[in-house]
């Protein structure tokens, strides 16, 4: 039976490695597999209208052997171990989203495995010819050491991920290079990314109500989209922070172009070490790389670096559901290869630090259906893109980011993962916020 009830016929080709496998994996999986698998020898097994997963190497059960689950996956995934074949109308993200509607109709997500189901797995492997010692990480995973969000640490996780390649961001993202989700007024065919990330950074410099000669800190500023949007449209003067190397020379470069030096300063800083007060904060999806046991330093930061009467505004992704506690970086894959040590919960959790941390919450504004746009929209650039970025970075780095920005785009869409605006104020001294000036 397929997930729909309709009946299907399944493909049994005899003793071969794909049949071994699938019989292995049926306690894992509650029942027939709900892929078609093709081995390396040949053989195949599972419905024949479902996705089709190719396993090229034995290296790919090693993985998921040592590793089961997400994770093991991702590294034959990302190794070329694992393929899924992108035809019969299926593609990776039609794909995952059936192996998690298979997930979630079978109630999967509890089962744990048992010495007798690993015996079997191990039994299986062996008379397939691949049981042994696991094989290397892929050399896209990351590796991170030191004490956890120590500012070495942090320095190196964020160079992981930001310090890749300024000219494959720049492939990916629009000409801002903002690198967050966007804020999308408009379903006119002509209304573009770069439309909604402008409209995006006009909300949030609107939202602190800049006006021309306020100071402006930008907590995390990426590569300048906020800092330099909030200097030539607002006519703020900029103070931005970041620990990437790559961003800050990208950053500079503008700032030299547009002329710019008198009103922007970008800093290779630590948020912690940042002082001095100013007229506003803004803070875009930087606190979820900050840590559970820092984010009330962070708060603290937020509100100390305000003056008092001043606005902050903090976008920042949030994680929920039955994953969100395990897994709070959004997945072993995720964790891995493309954000290690980053921390997200539910945004009621990070509205209450806020506030422990002495700034009055004003506005919440939910924007978890912008993110799938936002994602969609990386995606069509990064496909169009792949041949020059696989030149440029690699055929692995390539599967990483395809396989990161189907599934973000799939756990935005189906609710496992929100991003809010979060609008404050500093107590202490006289401010109007009228509520018209928050949306």
């Amino acid at each position: 039976m397929t997930l729909t009830g309709q009946t299907t016929s399944t493909h049994r080709a005899g003793g071969g490695v794909a049949q071994r496998l699938a019989d292995a994996l049926a306690p894992f999986v509650g029942s027939d597999l709900p892929v078609r698998l093709e081995a390396w020898d040949g053989s195949a097994a599972g419905p024949v209208d479902a996705p089709v997963v190719r396993l090229r190497s034995r290296d790919a059960v090693r993985r998921l052997l040592w590793h089961p689950g997400e994770l093991g996956a991702a590294q034959a995934y990302v190794s070329g171990e694992i393929d899924v074949a992108e035809e019969d109308g299926w593609d990776l993200d039609a794909a995952l989203t059936h192996v998690w509607d298979v997930i979630a109709e079978r109630d999967l997500s509890g089962i744990r495995p048992t010495p007798s189901t690993l015996a079997a797995a191990a039994r299986a492997a062996y008379g397939v010819g691949a049981l042994g010692r696991p094989p290397a990480p892929p050399a896209s995973q990351a590796r991170v050491r030191g004490r956890l969000h120590s500012k070495l640490r942090d320095r190196a996780a964020i160079s992981h991920h930001y310090d890749f390649s300024n000219e494959f961001y720049a492939a990916i993202l629009d000409e801002q290079m903002a690198y967050s989700c966007a804020y999308f007024t408009s379903d006119e065919a002509s209304y573009t990314l770069q439309d909604a990330q402008r409209d995006k950074l006009d909300l949030v410099c609107r939202k602190i109500g800049l006006e021309a000669g306020m100071t402006l800190l930008d907590v995390g500023c990426g590569w300048g989209s906020l800092s330099l949007h909030a200097a030539e449209h607002f006519g703020a003067k900029v103070t931005g922070v970041t620990i990437a190397k790559e961003q800050k020379a990208f950053i500079d470069a503008r700032i030299a172009e547009r002329g710019l030096g008198d009103r922007v300063e970008i800093r290779l800083q630590d948020y912690r070490d940042v002082p001095g007060t100013f007229d506003a904060v803004a803070s875009l999806e930087m606190g979820e790389h900050v840590g559970e046991a820092n984010y009330p330093t962070y708060a603290s930061v937020l509100h100390d670096r305000v003056k008092p009467g001043g606005r902050v505004l903090i976008q920042q992704m949030s994680r929920h559901g039955r994953g969100g506690g395990r897994y709070p970086g959004g997945g072993p894959f995720i964790e891995s290869f493309i954000a290690p040590d980053m921390h997200m919960r539910p945004v009621g959790e990070t509205v209450a630090f806020l506030e422990a941390g002495g700034l009055e919450v004003r506005d919440v504004h939910a924007l978890r259906e912008h993110y799938v746009a936002t994602v969609a929209g990386w995606l069509e650039r990064f496909e169009a893109a792949a041949p020059r970025l696989t030149a440029m970075v690699g055929e692995e780095q390539v599967r990483v980011w395809r396989l990161y920005l189907v599934g973000g785009a799939m756990a935005f869409r189906d609710g496992r993962m929100g991003v809010d605006q979060i609008l404050m104020v500093r107590p202490g001294a006289a401010h109007t916020l009228a509520p018209v000036r928050t949306r």
